[in-house]
């Protein structure tokens, strides 16, 4: 078993899946205790939805479980509220300003707007803030001078105001560390195949080019001057640029969205290789898998979006209720993050009774009766904790060891298992350690402080009732059952102890 530090930091490593190698690996940062991190954020052209609430959420648990093992991480997620978009099979789409148009809103009105919306939304599921947020809009000095840079080793060509990164040339004669392709397991003969043609995009050297800059029609509002005249950037410059400003040529972890891997990541690092000597600009990728409805991915393109506010609210034809924000994290982090999950209202009112179930055994820690002895393995439960959100960030095994914590903090609040007050206190740090501190749950409403007052009365009659029972008074025990019953509150006696739930 590993032992733990006077700090209270496991020794044990973090493995993390890197879709690079396509195997787990121990994670080692390029300088120890400094972790650089950046993410893929939102595009702000519209409301977030529960598809996007999955990447924030797994990467929040990331960041979370790497500041708690003793790290000083600069966590980048950054906001394109601005560019050319590309999307597989289509070409040439800039949201914002479309958005805009259809709005009637100035385009940093509306990105305003949105990307207030999203830090609201965030907020709701207790995220904690990235370090920095830089726009797309705020960097398009650095995505020029990117852009410059890579024409400049000829592995870019303009034409018509437009630039375009030479993807073939780059396949054939570039020297990198990471070949094109390698990431989605993508080659790039059968993508020149596939890629259909679009319309005007006939001046490509080949049909797999993406563009770097765009020149604006007349009618485009978002434009910037640039030595290749008004225009804007491509939406891969965008990360490349930005990610190489705040955490150098080669950083840590780069993490995203499962759909991020081709075209965006792909060309993220052809980009960032040409500019920096061949470097693959991360060395950990990290992907968290589709929030899914009947099987098909959640997205705007497939029309099938469940809003956050929506969820919310209850307010969506697909949705038998609302749904607490803290229920939603619960819900994600039930699944492993490399998992499809599919939305159901079966799943999410679930997630929301085992949540209550847990946080209401976590609230009765407090009130626990002391013992001399312990016949509860607290020391077990510590290490198993660490041992499954180590491992590649295993939330699922992580939730099933609080929730057998939980059946024996019920057994010891009824008698049927003891512990000692120093166990109470380790098994009151560990609880707190990764239900609150590593999987970022709290208490879901603002009447936190009268759930707390009826745990405790609940706890306390449970523990009177157990004495009765203990002393064959089962008139006396019935009695409380019944009456807790009447009020609302339903007693079960399982082998474990005794569990209790609102009616």
């Amino acid at each position: 078993m590993h032992k733990i530090l006077n700090r209270g930091i496991f020794t044990m490593d973090l493995v993390l899946y890197n879709t690079l190698s396509r195997k787990k690996e121990k994670f080692e940062s390029i300088t120890k205790g400094h972790v650089g991190m950046y993410v893929c954020g939102p595009t702000v052209s519209g409301e977030s939805h529960l598809g996007h609430a999955r990447p924030y959420i797994t990467f929040d648990l990331l960041y979370r479980l790497l500041t708690h093992m003793g790290n000083k991480v600069r966590y980048v997620r950054n906001i394109t509220d601005a560019g050319h978009f590309e999307e597989e099979g289509r070409e040439g789409e800039d949201k914002i300003s479309s958005k805009a148009i259809l709005e009637k809103l100035e385009p940093m009105e509306l990105v305003t707007k949105y990307t207030n919306l999203f830090h609201w939304a965030m907020r709701q599921f207790n995220n904690i803030d990235p370090t920095i947020e830089p726009t797309a809009t705020g960097h398009i000095i650095e995505q020029i001078e990117m852009i410059k840079k890579i024409l400049a080793e000829g592995y870019a060509y303009e034409i018509n105001g437009n630039v375009y990164f030479d993807l073939k040339k780059y396949v054939a004669e570039y020297k990198s560390e990471v070949p094109y392709g390698k990431l989605s397991g993508r080659v790039l003969e059968d993508m020149l195949e596939t890629t259909r043609e679009l319309d005007g995009q006939d001046e490509k050297r080949n049909k797999a080019d993406f563009a770097l800059w765009k020149k604006a029609p007349a009618e485009h509002i978002m434009r910037w001057q640039s030595p290749w005249g008004e225009g804007f950037p491509g939406w891969h410059i965008e990360c490349s640029a930005m990610s190489h400003k705040y955490l150098g040529d080669q950083f840590d972890i780069h993490g995203g969205g499962m759909d991020l891997q081709f075209p965006h990541h792909e060309s993220e690092i052809a980009q960032s290789s040409v500019c920096h000597s061949g470097k693959v600009m991360a060395r950990y990728w990290v992907h968290n898998n589709m929030i899914t409805i009947n099987g098909k991915k959640m997205g705007k393109s497939y029309n099938n979006v469940i809003k956050l506010t929506e969820l919310f609210s209850g307010e969506h034809t697909l949705l038998e209720k609302a749904y607490d924000p803290m229920t939603i994290r619960f819900f994600v982090l039930q699944s492993h993050y490399r998992n499809t999950l599919d939305f159901s209202n079966e799943g999410l009112q679930a997630a929301e009774k085992g949540l209550e179930r847990l946080m209401r055994a976590v609230n009765r820690i407090n009130n626990l009766p002391e013992s001399t002895s312990s016949t509860y393995e607290v020391q077990k439960l510590r290490d198993e904790c660490w041992e499954a959100i180590l491992d590649d960030l295993n939330s699922p095994i992580l939730i099933s060891h609080l929730f057998n914590a939980a059946k024996a903090i019920n057994s010891i609040a009824d008698g049927t298992l003891k512990i000692t007050k120093g166990d109470k206190e380790i098994l009151k740090k560990t609880i707190n350690t990764f239900v609150y501190d590593i999987l970022g749950l709290k208490a879901s409403d603002e009447n936190s402080n009268d759930r707390e007052r009826i745990n405790q009365l609940v706890s306390m009659m449970i523990q009177l009732r157990s004495e009765a029972k203990a002393r064959k008074d089962y008139a006396t025990s019935d009695k409380i059952r019944d009456q807790m019953l009447n009020i609302g509150i339903t007693l079960k006696d399982t082998k474990d102890g005794c569990e209790w739930e609102l009616s």
